[in-house]
């Protein structure tokens, strides 16, 4: 008889990176390009509205490398004493956390004597990582990885906030409110497809959600520079 091998790939294993790069890539986008709109709306000249895109570039940057490690490190730290505490309980009162384990079991459907012999054969395996799955929800899949987001956080704002400033050096001054803020919006829009299409999700609903909070954003701030232009 013919042996089929069943195939499933899912994209959860890409939260950690997946979430920091999205991030990353819209501060970027948003963040540049509403800094360069609110100086360009001030009627400041092309070339300072350049070097503030380059200053808020290199600055946000490393700000999100900054960010993502300290805040996934926390995380880190967490999962970390977690399984601190959860070890010395295994080592301490083995059979009280056999029985914990089977609890959870039972409420998932198991029936009490299954839940037991599923919680004794997992934890004479890996007690720890039966616990750690179970009881705490941490996995290989979803541990913290400070290094990792912050990399992906870094050059995925370092992307984002090049493509406003892109624009700022090829457009004449007149154009440049509009085009920088039109650009970035298709830019943004492209982005939620990309977020959606790697993490596996419909299209629609997370490019309209970039896109929307990105126009908000950017009209707030060069509404906020036309003013400051205004009273200089």
């Amino acid at each position: 008889m013919a042996r089929f091998r069943h195939r499933e790939m899912h994209l959860v294993s890409r939260i950690g990176w997946l979430r920091a790069a999205v991030l990353g890539a819209n501060d970027g986008i948003v963040s540049t390009a509403s800094l360069i709109l609110g100086v360009a709306a001030a009627s400041v000249a092309t070339g300072q509205v350049l070097v503030t895109g380059i200053a808020g570039l290199v600055a946000g940057a490393m700000s999100m490398a900054a960010g993502e490690y300290v805040s996934v490190s926390s995380q880190a730290d967490t999962e970390q004493a977690d399984l601190a505490r959860e070890r010395a309980e295994l080592a301490a009162q083995p059979a009280l956390e056999r029985e914990e384990l089977a609890r959870i079991y039972r409420a998932r459907g198991l029936d009490e004597r299954l839940a037991h012999e599923v919680a004794a054969q997992l934890m004479a395996r890996d007690a720890l990582a039966a616990h750690a799955r179970d009881e705490l929800g941490i996995s290989e899949v979803t541990t913290a990885r400070p290094i990792q987001a912050a990399l992906a956080s870094a050059a995925s704002f370092s992307v984002g906030a090049a493509l406003p400033l892109l624009m700022v050096a090829v457009l004449p001054r007149p154009w440049l409110v509009a085009g920088v803020a039109l650009a970035s919006l298709g830019f943004l829009a492209l982005l939620g497809t990309i977020g959606a299409r790697a993490g596996g999700a419909a299209v629609l609903r997370p490019t309209l959600r970039v896109t929307f909070w990105g126009a908000f954003a950017m009209a707030v701030t060069a509404g906020v520079g036309t003013l400051f232009g205004a009273a200089v």
